[in-house]
């Protein structure tokens, strides 16, 4: 574990698509990020909806925790808004619904009908998506599991608290519930009230370096760890996490790009804005790090590459790249944000159904379809980051990107140049990194986030991606696909 000057930390970091524990060994001047166990994250069709295999990866961090060894304290983070229910004696009612489970098709119009989402989004700050926690609590009314509950545990917490047998809820992904106050970071009770959502089923809010508990005696029992180990609240929404690990300067105007299953595309402020722009923009204001906000918007991200190989029945990405890489620039564009992306399935049919709503040349085979989502994605990080600059009256010089996406050098070669500004791509692990770094602030290293910052951009690979080509091509491309879908009203 510990020595003089060096920690070690267990970061649980739970993707939409697989789960990992990493260790960290952090020092005055050393970060190494290890991997000790990877496992699949597999949702369930089941007859009643979509659902995640929640105690598949409750098995998967257990192994991993075996794996990992001797640890000085453990963190956990995974995507947001979805949550477990729980009865009265702490058991479980039921696997988690999945976010894009369509239970909640048609939930927004019926808040809209008691909450204008000019005053939803005055009060909360949160982009409208269907997934949100708050209408998923709407579309579970009136429904057994949510009538017998009574504990309501977002998935970190609910990893944590099987862990530790204690319970709370931790303001990063709570804030992405759209029931937290976008100014003052508390629950917003007035509007929880109006909509009949019940605030008792939460636990405690806890913030980023706050304890979350100790492994119950079973847990190190399984595992194998000597203890007692601490269990450390961080940023456990994974974009919390990421963003906390974007290797800037101090002085640095950037905007930043969490790439996977969705690129997060945006801007760090000190404030939320909630203006209407924003609002009509679907900009969304999820709470960060040390009181930061993250003033950003979800794009599909590489959701849409992921589902593609999936119905082609592909696993290795690479020649696929390869082949994109031939195609011809923008030849194929549709808008990455689309809703009609967000279901699972077919997705090379709506990919090129949507090429024909643009009256653009439909791709049709493999490399085609990859080259364009790796174009339409740039486009859509341009956008985002441009209108972000403008709703948040804050310019940017560099784009940081971090995530699974950047490993993909075309994607981040064609992001350099839809923006126009050069992309620092790294680290890819980066919620990973960000989780070892808030337990490691909780427990003894100093350093603010711009130290954490410094110590990860001359400890961890990154490459610089300068913008090349015609900007003019992509000023057309995006006059294709920036007619953007109004909001409902």
């Amino acid at each position: 574990m510990s020595t003089a000057s060096t920690k070690t930390f267990a970061a649980v970091d739970l993707g939409a698509s697989s789960g990992r524990v990493m260790t960290g060994r952090v020092g005055p001047d050393t970060l190494r990020l290890t991997e000790a166990h990877r496992f699949p994250n597999r949702p369930v069709h089941l007859p009643e909806g979509l659902r995640w295999d929640i105690l598949g990866l409750y098995e998967g961090v257990l192994d991993g925790l075996r794996a990992a060894g001797p640890v000085d304290s453990l963190g956990i983070d995974s995507w947001a808004v979805d949550y477990g229910l729980l009865a009265a004696d702490g058991s479980l009612l039921g696997n988690p619904v999945h976010y894009r489970d369509r239970r909640t098709e048609g939930v927004a119009e019926q808040v809209w009908a008691t909450v204008p989402p000019d005053d939803l989004y005055r009060a909360t700050g949160i982009q409208y998506a269907p997934f949100n926690t708050l209408y998923q609590l709407v579309a579970a009314q009136g429904t057994p599991q949510l009538t017998a509950a009574r504990h309501l545990l977002l998935i970190p917490d609910l990893i944590a608290y099987w862990l530790t047998g204690e319970q709370g809820t931790e303001l990063t992904n709570a804030s992405t519930t759209q029931l937290i106050d976008a100014h003052t970071g508390d629950w917003n009770r007035p509007l929880a009230d109006r909509l009949g959502i019940d605030l008792a089923l939460f636990a405690p809010l806890r913030r980023p370096g706050d304890p979350a508990g100790t492994l119950l005696p079973a847990v190190q029992e399984r595992t194998g760890l000597p203890g007692p180990v601490p269990v450390t609240a961080v940023g456990s929404h994974d974009t919390a996490s990421a963003v906390a690990a974007v290797p800037a300067g101090r002085r640095e105007r950037f905007a930043y790009l969490c790439t996977g299953t969705w690129s997060l595309a945006g801007l760090e402020l000190d404030a939320p804005v909630t203006t209407g722009a924003s609002r009509a923009a679907n900009f969304t204001n999820e709470l960060g790090i040390d009181g930061t906000v993250r003033f950003l918007r979800n794009i599909m991200g590489l959701w849409l590459l992921q589902e593609c190989m999936r119905t082609w029945e592909l696993t290795d990405v690479t020649p696929l790249l390869a082949d994109a890489a031939r195609m011809p620039a923008l030849r194929y564009v549709v808008d990455a944000a689309a809703p009609e992306f967000l279901a699972p399935g077919d997705m090379p049919g709506r990919i090129a159904a949507a090429c024909r709503g643009v009256g653009g040349p439909v791709p049709r085979t493999p490399g085609e379809i990859t080259r364009c989502v790796l174009d339409s994605l740039a486009l859509a990080h341009r956008r985002a980051i441009r209108e972000a600059q403008h709703l948040a009256d804050r310019e940017v010089d560099v784009v940081h990107l971090v995530g699974g996406g950047a490993r993909n050098a075309l994607l981040c070669q064609l992001t350099a140049d839809a923006c126009g500004v050069p992309v620092i791509a790294g680290p890819a692990e980066a919620a990973a990194l960000g989780n070892v770094l808030v337990q490691a602030r909780a427990h003894g290293l100093p350093g603010d986030l711009a130290s954490t910052r410094e110590l990860i951009a001359h400890t961890q690979p990154l490459t610089r991606y300068d913008p090349s080509g015609d900007p003019t091509a992509w000023e057309a491309a995006a006059r294709r696909t920036e007619d953007a879908r109004p909001l409902p009203a």
